[in-house]
């Protein structure tokens, strides 16, 4: 039995701690710095909750000393502390993050680290790039990549169109910070909300726009072999004009505490969402150009005994694939380890990364 560490008990860290605990192969130390959080885990004898302020580096070294690896689902800003602390306790590191410069970090601390860092192991970024990765290879040359991911209501009832699945904090993010892309083949910055496009999937229709940290270490990775890539976000119509006016118009995007209080306080939560992943490459195959798509739904449904929203499902799903890869030996146990890395195939294979199973109606498509 592996024994790994939980950084937050909120939507996601639950979830994570709730499917390891049930397969009977991990003991779970779930850190919180509010025991009120915590007092709501689900009793299990795998799972050990601990109160504790992650700000407190030296005391969380010492609590994760001794275990196999740590998954960090806590806020964006603790993601360099957890790093830290995992390298100093000789830990493998997990984490959820989007946020662009928080990965640059733990890439740093990685390369002095005697175990595995695997940051941005969710859905966006994380499934998303192994998917846009693995229909990257079937090209002599690429033209583009396109990857747009959204987790969305099933039933949208507001103004908004949108219901709160994931962190607050995570979302007001995205929508603020720059967005790195490749464009004529350059490395370059573009605007959060903005380059607003529309498209319909299954007869519904959808918008979508750049939002920050989606495209992973991506960029990084396909720097001088692509034309073409770019992550947006996929909402219903009307979202984008009405954040740009609370973060613009209403200078929301400054007083961000502000904005996560309205939106907490004014938008229900929902288990009843749908996740959209949908990525396009294009580029020459055997000197003829073609086009990939890979198109999936996923829907909330009961997991371990509960029912869980699709955003939980996805995310909660894609790190606790990683760690059980890592455990089998299936990835490097030290270094850097991109998402792009991770094979497709293994990790659909994987007992969680099977949450990611596809429709018949939702398999890749050449054309």
């Amino acid at each position: 039995m592996k024994h790994v560490a939980v950084i937050g008990a909120g939507k996601i860290g639950s979830t994570i701690t709730r499917i390891l605990a049930a397969t009977g192969d991990y003991q779970v130390t779930v850190i919180d710095r509010t025991p009120a959080d915590l007092a709501q885990l689900d009793a299990h004898k795998a799972v050990t909750p601990v109160a504790l302020d992650i700000a407190d580096g030296a005391g969380l070294t010492e609590v994760l000393r001794g275990k196999f690896a740590v998954l960090s689902a806590a806020p964006f800003h603790l993601t360099v502390s957890i790093a830290r602390a995992a390298a100093a306790a000789g830990v493998h590191y997990m984490d959820l993050t989007e946020d662009v410069e928080s990965t640059r970090q733990v890439k740093e601390i990685a390369a002095t680290a005697s175990t595995a860092f695997i940051p941005q192991c969710g859905l966006a970024p994380g499934f998303i790039s192994i998917v846009a990765h693995d229909l990257a290879r079937h090209f002599d040359s690429l033209e583009a990549v396109r990857m747009r991911v959204g987790a969305l209501p099933q039933y949208p009832s507001n103004a908004l169109n949108y219901n709160l699945t994931w962190s607050t904090d995570g979302v007001i993010n995205e929508y603020i910070e720059p967005c790195e892309a490749i464009v004529e083949g350059n490395l370059i910055e573009v605007p959060a909300l903005e380059e607003r496009e529309e498209f319909a999937l299954d007869g519904v229709a959808y918008e979508a726009f750049n939002t920050s940290g989606g495209l992973g270490t991506l960029c990084e990775t396909l720097k001088g072999k692509v034309r073409t890539l770019n992550y947006k976000t996929i909402r219903y119509p009307g979202h984008a004009s009405i954040m740009k006016a609370l973060l613009n118009d209403l200078g929301l995007r400054h007083r961000r505490e502000v904005l996560k209080d309205i939106l907490e306080n004014a938008l229900p939560t929902t288990t009843q969402d749908v996740v959209i992943v949908f990525v396009t490459v294009s580029g020459r195959q055997n000197g003829r150009l073609v086009q990939e798509t890979y198109a999936n739904k996923i829907y909330s449904g009961v997991v371990a005994g509960k029912l869980l929203s699709a955003i939980q499902i996805t995310t909660a799903s894609g790190i606790c694939a990683v760690l059980d890869m890592l455990a089998d030996g299936a990835l490097p146990s030290s270094g850097f380890i991109r998402q792009e890395d991770i094979p497709l195939e293994r990790f659909l294979a994987n007992r969680f990364g099977s949450a990611y199973a596809q429709s018949e109606a939702g398999q890749r498509k050449a054309g």
